[in-house]
């Protein structure tokens, strides 16, 4: 007899997890909780989260769910008792179970990141800023504080020094599909851990600002634009974005900004620490372009200081 889920989760690297359960055949998903559809972009269009989309693309007919709360909701509550699952499945799903959804079942979340590093809203893009070697998903049972459930399970993944936030992302969301399915698998036989409250640290949501940087530290610098290529993007006090660089060397000290070169389709610039190569930037509301482009275009040359 197939073990019964309810699923609640929200982006891709949830997707990636409903994926694997719908597909399984020991395990049947009862329906689909996620967020509100949201206004994205410049034109506003209603947007459904990616799970949800997910259903629509490929006909996946599921009763699916988007309270705007979770807490204080009896409605909600009362449906999820109705549905009678064994296991309520949580991946970024972006609220917090109330302790009366809790109580209905063993409510797993599949964290991304090695628990109790990295608590909260921004696991991946924390590992990524603080040039971690290891990162990983953590299979924990969910109770009322923020990830401070019990580990149930911990997969690994090592962070190459080229790897973006969206490879890392899509590399994690595999691991933790498979891992949802090896939790439940072997469920029974499962003792649980505490976490090691000594070592617990948070991370907060992401907003805008924090992709804004200096030519201070090349290795600073690099790193968010790890982190936040994908979204919020790296942009100097001026507004320009950096899209597209790399990391020449670290240690050297220089003058901040200073063009060292121009190349065909790139240019080298100093930071007062180390050194990075941009190929393409994006002005204030313009289209990306090619640096060499850019700087020709503003009349900067080598020795002049880009801001």
């Amino acid at each position: 007899m197939k073990k019964k889920i309810v699923f609640m989760g929200t982006p891709d690297y949830a997707t990636a997890i409903f994926d694997r359960l719908v597909k399984s055949k020991k395990y049947e998903v009862l329906a689909l909780f996620t967020q509100p559809d949201k206004k994205v972009g410049r034109k506003q269009i209603l947007t459904a989260p990616h799970v949800k989309q997910y259903c629509i693309d490929n006909n996946i007919d599921l009763p699916i769910f988007q309270p705007e709360k979770l807490k204080n909701n009896s409605e909600i509550t009362h449906q999820i008792e109705q549905l009678s699952p064994d296991f309520i499945i949580v991946a970024a799903y972006g609220q917090i179970l109330p302790r009366e959804i809790l109580a209905i079942a063993p409510c797993i979340n599949l964290h991304a990141s090695i628990l109790p590093k990295y608590r909260g809203a921004s696991p991946i893009q924390e590992s990524i800023l603080n040039d971690d070697e290891y990162t990983g998903v953590t299979a924990m049972f969910m109770e009322e504080g923020l990830d401070s459930g019990d580990i149930l399970a911990i997969e690994y993944l090592k962070l190459k020094k080229e790897m973006l936030v969206d490879e890392v992302f899509e590399k994690l969301s595999l691991i933790a599909a498979n891992l949802t399915l090896t939790t439940l698998d072997n469920f029974e036989n499962i003792l649980p851990k505490k976490q090691n409250d000594s070592e617990v640290s948070f991370c907060k949501k992401i907003k805008k600002e924090n992709g804004l940087v200096s030519f201070k530290s090349a290795k600073k610098l690099y790193l968010k634009y790890k982190a936040y290529c994908y979204w919020p993007g790296i942009f100097l006090e001026s507004g320009l974005k950096l899209k597209n660089l790399e990391l020449l060397e670290e240690s050297s000290i220089n003058k901040e900004g200073l063009i060292q070169e121009i190349g065909k389709d790139y240019a080298i610039i100093s930071c007062e620490v180390g050194t990075i190569k941009i190929y393409q930037v994006q002005p204030v509301s313009k289209k990306p372009m090619n640096i060499a482009d850019y700087l020709r275009g503003k009349r900067l040359e080598v020795n002049d200081i880009l801001n």
